[in-house]
């Protein structure tokens, strides 16, 4: 077996230091979906560090296309009959 295929289902170590009521919350979650602590705190963390990830923007724009991006930004926005109509409708909890 190469050394890739035995570290594919090898798993590290990690120590916490937490408080006892987040240990509790984190317990009672685990109780109610079922499955295993590490699993629970695995699975919260790795969606966590997706949406971290996935919300890191990277634009690189030569001086050009920059200047005509923030030209974009600032231009006023235009007039937009369905946005404003929605806007000036109250949400269903706020009608009488």
């Amino acid at each position: 077996m190469t050394q890739l295929a035995q570290d594919r289902g090898r798993r590290e170590t990690v120590n916490l230091r937490w408080r006892a009521q987040d240990r509790q919350l984190i317990d009672r979650a685990v109780s109610a979906r079922g499955g295993t602590r590490t699993d629970f705190i695995l699975e919260a963390a790795r969606q966590r560090a997706t949406d971290v990830l996935l919300n890191q923007v990277y634009i690189e724009l030569d001086s050009d296309a920059f200047a005509e991006f923030v030209a974009e930004l600032e231009r006023p926005p235009t007039t937009n009959a369905r946005l404003a109509k929605t806007l000036a409708t109250p949400a269903p909890w706020e009608e009488d």
